[in-house]
């Protein structure tokens, strides 16, 4: 994600932030919930999420008439029981549903808030893997935060605008909407002829039929709720490949193809340089949505996986932040809201890196101006490690103090260690979770350097740190 000047992406939606910021009475925990509970005790958001399963792939087959607005969706998710359940939750933010089976037998259902409730007309067993589809139709809710921003469903002059970070997806398809729990998925979206529908991973098929156009689009590796996406519109699309041989799926709408052309003709080279850093891309193809939006939507873009979707044209710093977070935040995905300075912070450290590659400051360059700065002290306002609030997620600390963490980290452990870091952290959790508590052990491994007073001040501590590591 990368934010705009005084917003955010992702911000927390005034539609539901007293339900997120809520237990659910039945909660759990990210990795032990309580069978059937809502919400998995996540520290910022402990309404998202759902305890007693874990998906193993989303089916979507999505509807959409463009001149209504309305969507009818069915979703078949397989997922595999964590415990014995006689119930279990799903998030679902408005929609009507109309029908829920399990395992090809009605279920009954019922509503809570933003929570989907199931009775499956038998138990299911711990370690069972289970099938439940869900039918639903109405028109998709946008998510307006307090200060005027939105996520979801985003309605757009010809279609929708589709983002999830933090908690919007749960307005277009029911799912277990926390970032601790990783699909596969395969998209189904049928739109009315002349529009095009793109969706995270490769395009299988495309086919139209009595004026409407079903596209298939098949993403295998694993991916957070968060990171999905349905985007609609008519747009220019180019498909192509990188050198290398990766798939490039490109969607541009027209009036911001010009501006657009410069940055996204980089997009092959961005992509060397960061393979380069970070070590083999994580996916089996790559690509970008640039959609012309709202004016009311006021950030700049969101790491999709595969494609990130950008609101308007970026500039190549902001196609730099979205590549850098296919490997930090889309395959290493944090456990928790909690821990997203390791996307953030890695996504920004990244805009450092490529600062000077183009013959600019160093990364010591913008920490020094960044320390020093007596202008705009926002990134002192907590620490990223310690986030405290839902509403505090996208704010400076966790971006730039987050990048700050790292170059401190550089300075102590030497170049050799940190750049082997930047390659072997993401290889260790590819497609996989972790935590600050997983980065912290995971550098202390790598270096004989007491990392302790490092951590303690720069991810953890109170205020600006009153001292600076010397080069190693």
């Amino acid at each position: 994600m990368l934010r705009r000047p005084l917003r955010t992406c992702g911000a927390v939606a005034a539609l539901s932030v007293a339900l997120l910021l809520s237990s659910c009475t039945s909660g759990g925990t990210a990795v032990k919930g309580k069978a059937g509970g809502g919400g998995v005790g996540d520290p910022l958001f402990p309404a998202l999420g759902n305890g007693g399963y874990d998906v193993r792939h989303y089916g979507l087959d999505l509807r959409y008439d463009v001149a209504e607005q309305h969507l009818d969706g069915t979703a078949t998710i397989t997922a595999k029981a964590g415990e014995d359940l006689r119930s279990f939750q799903l998030d679902l933010q408005g929609m009507t549903v109309t029908g829920v089976r399990v395992d090809d037998r009605d279920a009954e259902f019922s509503r809570k808030g933003h929570k989907l409730v199931v009775r499956p007309p038998a138990g299911i067993g711990k370690g069972k893997e289970f099938r439940t589809t869900v039918e639903y139709r109405g028109t998709p809710e946008e998510m307006e935060d307090e200060g005027g921003g939105y996520e979801g469903w985003v309605k757009t002059a010809d279609g929708a605008f589709v983002v999830g970070e933090p908690a919007g997806t749960m307005t277009w398809f029911p799912g277990n909407n926390h970032p601790g729990d990783k699909a596969a998925y395969d998209f189904r979206i049928t739109v009315p002829e002349h529009y095009t529908a793109v969706a995270n991973g490769e395009l299988k098929s495309k086919r139209t039929t009595g004026g409407r156009t079903t596209y298939e689009w098949h993403n295998a590796e694993p991916m957070a709720s968060y990171l999905a996406t349905a985007t609609i519109g008519r747009f220019d699309v180019q498909e192509s490949r990188t050198p290398q041989g990766l798939p490039l799926y490109v969607a541009v709408d027209p009036k911001e193809a010009k501006a657009s052309k410069e940055p996204l003709s980089r997009l092959p080279e961005i992509l060397a340089w960061s393979t380069k850093l970070f070590g083999p891309y994580p996916f089996s193809s790559a690509g970008a949505i640039v959609d012309h939006t709202p004016e009311r939507i006021d950030w700049g873009a969101l790491e999709t996986q595969t494609k990130p979707v950008y609101a308007g044209a970026p500039d190549t710093s902001t196609v730099v932040h979205e590549t850098a977070h296919q490997w930090f935040g889309d395959s290493v995905t944090p456990k928790t809201w909690q821990d997203t300075w390791l996307n953030e912070g890695f996504a920004t450290y990244a805009e450092w890196l490529w600062e000077e590659h183009e013959g600019g400051r160093t990364p010591q360059e913008q920490f020094d101006a960044l320390y020093h700065s007596d202008e705009d002290d926002a990134r002192w306002d907590f620490p990223p490690g310690k986030v405290p609030t839902a509403a505090d997620v996208t704010e400076p600390p966790v971006y730039e103090r987050g990048a700050m963490v790292l170059q401190q980290l550089r300075n102590a452990v030497g170049d050799k260690t940190f750049f082997s870091i930047l390659k072997e952290w993401p290889a260790k959790y590819r497609h996989a979770n972790a935590d600050s508590a997983d980065f912290v052990a995971f550098c202390q491994q790598r270096t004989d350097e007491d990392l302790t007073d490092l951590f303690d001040d720069w991810l953890y501590g109170e205020g600006a740190p009153d001292w600076e590591y010397e080069a190693a």
